[in-house]
């Protein structure tokens, strides 16, 4: 499927950071434009995580920049984004992806969603500005969740700050499109991986994969190839009358 991803998209001479870019979707969608021809930067926590999708890009050709980076400290995404636009030559495409995965209405899942989600959204597209300026055709895809667009007693932190990044995209379109910067955003539905939250809960809870599972009418959860496609969509010039938007990509789940 990457491949095909690939096929569909020319992002030769383009520069793309992903925050967030070492597994799952954000991996997906750093492969899916190194393969498509772009220049790529990673970040991330895990350094190990890192060097492998680096090393999955640089066999596809790309040129490659990766740097461990805590998306929860702004300093440190204030270092990243300047390194990775001078590893890259500069900025064409930032992609928000990370999140700090806190779920329950406690303390703690408040402060990981607010500081990674919302204000590693925030502090990266500050810190981007002034290269996507200097580009021409620029734009920033937001990843949010379709968390975001109902209430949820398990995960009630997670989806309002997904939420947050939904509304958020709104306020940065219309704040940037007179720089010519397009802003859009993806709410993926539940997405299956090695490694990832929804494989482990298929044994470790497998009431609430059924319970997902059943919600979603192609019977199957979602890929992250399937999101890093729409990713691309919206940052190549097919979309290039858009901006403002979120793209859900769930595969019908909201319908359940």
């Amino acid at each position: 499927m990457q491949g095909d991803t690939a096929m569909a998209f020319d992002f030769k001479g383009k520069r793309v950071v992903v925050c967030g870019g070492s597994r799952g979707i954000g991996r997906s969608i750093a492969l899916g434009f190194a393969a498509a021809g772009a220049a790529v930067s990673i970040c991330a926590r895990g350094e190990d995580g890192l060097k492998a999708t680096a090393a999955e890009m640089g066999a596809l050709g790309a040129v490659t920049h990766f740097a461990a980076c805590d998306l929860a400290d702004g300093a440190a995404i204030a270092a990243y984004v300047p390194a990775a636009a001078k590893a890259l030559g500069g900025i064409d495409v930032l992609v928000n992806n990370a999140s700090g995965f806190g779920m329950g209405d406690t303390e703690d899942g408040w402060a990981k969603g607010f500081n990674v989600d919302v204000m590693a959204t925030v502090r990266a597209s500050q810190a981007a500005l002034t290269f996507l300026e200097a580009s021409k055709g620029s734009s920033i895809v937001n990843i949010a969740s379709i968390s975001g667009y109902r209430p949820s007693v398990r995960t009630a932190a997670y989806a309002a700050v997904k939420a947050a990044v939904i509304q958020y995209t709104t306020s940065q379109a219309a704040a940037l499109a007179p720089k010519g910067i397009r802003v859009n955003c993806v709410a993926p539905g539940s997405i299956e991986f090695p490694g990832g939250t929804w494989e482990a809960r298929r044994t470790s809870d497998p009431a609430l994969y059924n319970k997902v599972l059943g919600a979603i009418p192609f019977n199957r959860l979602g890929t992250p190839e399937e999101i890093a496609s729409v990713v691309m969509f919206l940052a190549s010039p097919h979309a290039s009358w858009m901006t403002a938007q979120t793209l859900v990509v769930d595969g019908g789940q909201l319908l359940g």
